[in-house]
């Protein structure tokens, strides 16, 4: 919609105008709740979710069982608060999350849950049956970290944050799901729809899990949520990235050897140097970085093989590919003026993902009306990183979104704000019950 200031602001005049004179009251009130609604649009750049879910999410929040719900959350504080504490202290590098997985099927145990159980992948995967008629929901959480293993986590709180490396990512919403599921069953909820709550492995390094659980389970799933990154908003799509390996080889050397001339170093410094001049979009959302580096295997020696990793994502697979072969036409170049050749490992690759019109899917009409209703103004973008992707690559309608704020995600001084994580918890469970279905 284009706004164009007072002419607009006059055009709604005569619409409400003559709805009063012409058609009487009942067409007034709803011509004028359109309006209003395309009004928002204009002031805030969003759309608001349609009246129906919004009307719905409320019936929902105002239900006494799900108050109750969110009133135990509130009186279980203290036990979130220790159980994210406990969780985040057992070290999960990725495929290596067998001692917290284990800790938190110990805890599902306890819970009203009809289905525990290990996929093939490793995925810890807990079903809570509803009732029939509605939709097949699934909420993942996962399990690893990106830290070495043997690592000795110990949190710490001061100043209303809790500081420790995995705390944030993705420990806070492994703990979400945790304090969910625990509501639901206090509050007695029965949904229509299945809620199935996966705590995934591998996420950090391939999202192996996830696809392996889309996989498997394409066709069975109406709605995907990926509990990652993300607070007071969502994303429906995923952008793409992909890993490389840049090898030059040459013929090595030692540093007093007259021939050859140069280490392998060199054409990788010059080729470094132009990679980061190359003009990378910030619309489409895109980024380029160089994050590690190799070369020979002590001081005095000219490296045979020096190579240098890149990380290329964008939400426009055509934008990538375009980098790609600038970036490749840079390697030769510099490779052929060394007399050297060049060597491309893949390390990893996964497209952007976009699922047409997941953006006006129910999905994110219902998870826009749920954040409106927890009072958030949520920003809904198309540039997520996380499994919500592997659903989308399967075909299977998806967002992503997250239970608080955190900050220095995958270092040593990462932490989160405490108080959001309620609140947050809250959001996840009141999407749980309006995707699902309250019975």
């Amino acid at each position: 919609m284009h706004c164009a200031g007072a002419g607009f602001a006059a055009s709604v005049g005569v619409a409400v105008n003559y709805t009063r004179t012409q058609e009487g009251t009942p067409m007034f009130k709803k011509v004028s709740l359109a309006v209003i609604f395309a009004f928002a649009v204009c002031v805030t750049g969003q759309t608001p979710p349609p009246v129906e879910f919004a009307a719905q999410v409320k019936t929902i929040q105002d239900d006494s069982r799900v108050k109750a719900a969110t009133e135990y959350i509130d009186k279980d504080r203290a036990g979130i608060l220790k159980e994210w504490s406990d969780i985040t202290e057992i070290n999960a590098p990725s495929r290596q999350e067998k001692e917290r997985a284990a800790y938190i099927e110990k805890l599902l145990g306890n819970y009203k849950l009809q289905n525990i159980h290990y996929d093939s992948a490793g995925n810890l995967i807990a079903v809570r049956k509803g009732t029939g008629g509605g939709p097949t929901v699934v909420f993942d959480a996962h399990l690893d970290t990106v830290f070495q293993p043997g690592l000795k986590i110990k949190t710490t709180i001061r100043d209303g944050r809790i500081y420790a490396p995995g705390v944030g990512d993705d420990t806070r919403n492994i703990e979400a799901l945790l304090a969910t599921i625990r509501a639901l069953d206090q509050a007695r909820i029965q949904t229509k729809g299945d809620l199935i709550f996966v705590f995934t492995t591998d996420e950090e390094t391939g999202l192996s899990g996830a696809k392996y659980f889309a996989k498997e389970n394409k066709g069975k799933v109406n709605y995907y949520v990926a509990l990652d990154g993300g607070y007071e908003g969502f994303t429906y799509a995923g952008i793409g990235i992909n890993w490389y390996r840049h090898h030059f080889i040459g013929p090595g050397g030692h540093t007093r050897s007259r021939t050859p001339p140069y280490s392998a170093t060199l054409p990788l410094a010059r080729a470094i140097e132009r990679i980061y001049q190359l003009k990378v979009p910030t619309s489409p959302s895109s980024n380029l970085n160089i994050g590690m580096l190799g070369g020979s295997e002590v001081v005095n020696a000219k490296a045979a093989d020096a190579w240098f990793s890149v990380d290329l994502r964008s939400t426009s697979n055509e934008v990538m590919a375009d980098l790609e072969k600038q970036i490749a036409a840079i390697l030769k170049e510099e490779a052929d003026r060394a007399g050297m050749t060049v060597k491309t490992e893949v390390i990893s690759t996964s497209p952007a993902a976009v699922l047409p019109g997941n953006r006006e899917s129910d999905l994110v009409k219902i998870a826009a009306a749920v954040h409106r209703a927890m009072g958030f103004d949520p920003p809904i973008g198309d540039a997520g990183s996380n499994n919500s992707s592997a659903a989308l690559l399967a075909g299977i309608p998806s967002i992503s979104t997250g239970a608080g704020p955190c900050n220095d995600s995958h270092s040593l001084t990462e932490n989160c704000e405490i108080e959001p994580l309620y609140k947050g918890i809250k959001k996840i469970l009141l999407l749980e019950i309006a995707l699902a279905g309250l019975q």
